[in-house]
């Protein structure tokens, strides 16, 4: 590659990092679901749907027609978001909505101060330090893959899981965050006892506001508790939903995992679909997995002080060597997607 065409490619990178910004907007204003469910639309008739300024949503659109998200019909000056572009950006319901991701960015790129000292001093930046909205953005990315293959999928590909809960077995979401998942598994299996454990407290105060709002207090308990000590044993099911690699002592909380677990009971770990190997290839996800690791996933590990720091991309075979160092006698890849690997592991 020429230096020419390495200097287009950062240019590339550096558009797509300001353009995420504007994507957050559109999440957050609607936009997007605007344009879905009324277009065509002028800048006008768009500002008024959605309350905003005519001025600003004229740039807006300007920016998401130079990047090939929206249409433009010059001779009605209106826009359009494609059909294909809907499921994408303007559908949470479908398996390939990411538009919530880019409202995480607020909280990334607030940390930028506290990660470039990081850097130097080798200290860590814990998920408390970051904004509310890298809960909600992050849990916003994995929820549609959950909405989709969590309980039509997953669950089923345990053994006997799905027979358990549906006959009241119990259950623990660990690193819930705010508790997509929990209330998830809570909708599909109403004999189920289900609890869901962080130790964000913001983002259990946004689980408990979720089942509330679903009508699943009653069934459903969010407590603020640590993976190597939350409470309570016998549990048929305990989940990790892209937790394990943010810990400081994976270890620790896998031997807590089989402390918990009944004699029979199953620890669902659900991780990033990558490996060291993945380094190189440069795939989309591959080279998403990287940059949150670089600037998320390993400095939440090291705030904790334990005695491991893996970030995001360590892959199968150093989570199955924690399983084991726990204590667990039983592995098996029981599904996967592109972007998550499922395992069961147990006692």
């Amino acid at each position: 590659m020429t230096a020419h065409d390495f200097h287009q490619k950062v240019i590339t990178d550096a558009g797509a990092a300001v353009r995420g910004l504007t994507v957050a907007l559109g999440e957050r204003l609607g936009l997007y679901k605007a344009l879905a469910q009324h277009g065509p639309l002028t800048a006008a008739e768009l500002a008024g749907k959605t309350g905003t300024n005519e001025r600003y949503i004229e740039e807006w659109l300007h920016a998401q027609l130079s990047a090939g998200y929206v249409e433009r019909h010059p001779s009605s000056l209106t826009y359009t978001l494609p059909a294909d572009h809907v499921e994408v950006l303007a559908d949470p319901t479908a398996v390939t909505f990411a538009a919530g991701f880019f409202t995480a960015l607020k909280a990334l790129y607030a940390t930028e101060d506290l990660l470039a000292e990081a850097y130097k001093t080798g200290d860590g930046v814990g998920w408390a330090e970051h904004d509310a909205a890298l809960d909600t953005g992050m849990g916003s990315f994995f929820q549609p893959t959950y909405e989709h293959k969590l309980v039509a999928d997953w669950l089923p590909s345990l053994h006997d899981i799905t027979e358990k809960l549906a006959d009241g077995g119990t259950v623990a979401d660990v690193g819930c965050g705010v508790g997509h998942t929990t209330l998830l598994i809570a909708r599909a299996f109403p004999n189920a006892t289900i609890h869901g454990f962080d130790y964000s407290e913001e983002a259990i105060s946004i689980a408990r506001q979720l089942a509330e709002e679903a009508g699943l207090s009653d069934r459903v308990v969010f407590e603020v508790a640590s993976a190597d000590d939350y409470p309570g044993t016998g549990y048929d099911l305990v989940c990790f939903f892209n937790a394990l690699h943010d810990m400081g002592d994976p270890v620790a909380a896998a031997q807590h995992v089989l402390k918990s677990l009944d004699a029979d009971g199953t620890w669902m770990l659900v991780e990033s679909n990558v490996s060291p190997a993945d380094i190189d290839t440069q795939t989309p996800a591959a080279r998403m997995f990287m940059a949150l690791s670089a600037v998320m996933c390993l400095p939440v590990a090291v705030a904790q002080r334990g005695p491991h720091a893996l970030g995001n991309h360590s892959g199968e075979k150093a989570f199955h060597a924690i399983a084991e160092e726990a204590g667990f006698g039983r592995w098996r890849r029981a599904s996967e997607t592109p972007v998550n690997a499922v395992y069961e592991v147990r006692p």
